[in-house]
């Protein structure tokens, strides 16, 4: 899995791409998170549009980002969730737990 962050405007965007599968990924995701907190980012999106699978290990680093930014005061919302990855949320009932959103520009502006 690769990973970048942006910043459009206040909101602060990590890029996925590849495969979330757990490993050190899990751990990559979660430090990012932490390092945009302590900067004092407050509005977070995953944009998952170059995610291909993810598996429970995957869906757990997504749940753990999330905890991690509510936890300081934060919020973190997905955006471009591939259609595979959508049936996973749906499956797993955690579609109810994340706010999704389909392009970034959707999930940045529902922080305003």
């Amino acid at each position: 899995m690769a990973l970048k962050t942006e910043m459009h405007g206040e909101v602060a965007v990590i890029v996925l791409k590849g495969k979330l599968m757990g490993g050190p990924d899990t751990k990559i995701l979660h430090d990012t998170v932490k390092d945009l907190i302590e900067k004092g980012k407050r509005k977070i999106v995953v944009d998952l549009a170059g995610v291909k699978w993810m598996n429970s290990t995957g869906l757990g680093a997504l749940m753990g980002a999330l905890t991690t930014a509510r936890n300081n005061e934060a919020d973190l919302k997905l955006a471009n969730t591939t259609e595979k990855v959508e049936s996973l949320f749906m499956i797993t009932k955690l579609i109810t737990v994340f706010d999704t959103y389909n392009s970034v520009i959707e999930a940045a502006a529902s922080f305003d």
